[in-house]
């Protein structure tokens, strides 16, 4: 699950079709890969018109979803003061990559039990959030146990 503490829907004066609404909630939450998510972006923009902030969002939130996925998180919450990131105990994140990131800066990252980072970074808009997981993500990335 993806929290970045803003509007993630498909707004009803978007597609009022509440049937449609939630087969699209389904293609987007059963998505594989990007390709997938941006099939669905292009199809809704066809029948509906131009994606609306919200519906914008929850693609963000699904993309990150999926590089979360493949690194073993279960659940990144991000708000404006920071937040946190939940990893799986099937994870493939290797820890010494965990360790160097909080050594990095102690100030921002702290481990809270075995599967939690906790994040304290003032992060104020969603664009600033989106860059912060994306990258923190990638840096994860380049840690996983292979």
């Amino acid at each position: 699950e993806v929290k970045l503490h803003v509007p993630s829907l498909i707004p009803e004066n978007y597609l009022p079709n509440i049937n449609t609404r939630l087969i699209l909630y389904k293609r987007i939450a059963n998505a594989n890969n990007e390709s997938q998510l941006r099939e669905i972006q292009v199809e809704m923009i066809d029948r509906f018109g131009i994606l609306t902030s919200p519906t914008k969002n929850l693609f963000v939130c699904a993309q990150l979803r999926l590089l979360a996925q493949d690194l073993g998180i279960s659940e990144i919450d991000i708000s404006q003061n920071g937040g946190s990131i939940e990893f799986r105990s099937t994870t493939t994140v290797e820890p010494s990559s965990i360790v160097a990131l909080i050594q990095s800066d102690p100030l921002c990252y702290s481990l809270r039990g075995t599967k939690k980072l906790k994040i304290k970074k003032s992060l104020p808009n969603l664009d600033i959030r989106v860059t912060f997981v994306n990258q923190l993500l990638n840096s994860l990335l380049k840690g996983i146990a292979r």
